[in-house]
């Protein structure tokens, strides 16, 4: 089953690659014995579902996650099931793809009008009178 990642953008399962390694943490004994980590592999380069734009942010935003190769890896071990594990890892790379889809509104600088200016300039002379004020006179 594909992850949908949103409307018109969905990973197919053939393109993750899951693998389950011992964790540390929670789980008693059971912890030495069964692999529940699960750890996701998950080329980027060679996905064609991402665009190249999102391909470069997405390698961009993985940080060290990011194998020379393009691939990113990311550990789930926060549950003590292989299937949570599975789910938390799938889930986090879905999110790290929203990110990278999300086009940032770029700032246009503008400067601020003579009412904020004037604005600022009464709050700092109020602010002057308030310190002049405080301070003690003695009369000679």
């Amino acid at each position: 089953m594909p992850v949908q990642i949103h409307p018109g953008l969905s990973i197919g399962d053939d393109e993750l690659k899951v693998t389950y390694i011992l964790a540390s943490g929670p789980g008693g004994q059971n912890v030495n014995k069964v692999a529940t980590a699960a750890q996701l592999r998950f080329d980027v380069l060679r996905s064609p579902a991402l665009s190249e734009r999102t391909r470069a942010r997405l390698i961009e935003l993985a940080g060290s996650r990011a194998t020379q190769q393009g691939e990113i890896v990311i550990t789930g071990r926060r549950f003590r099931t292989q299937a949570r594990n599975r789910e938390d890892v799938i889930e986090r790379l879905a999110e790290l793809i929203r990110k990278a889809c999300h086009r940032p509104s770029f700032r246009i600088a503008t400067r601020p009008g003579k009412a904020a200016r004037q604005r600022r300039l009464d709050g700092k002379s109020h602010r002057a009178t308030t310190k002049r004020n405080r301070t003690v006179r003695l009369d000679d």
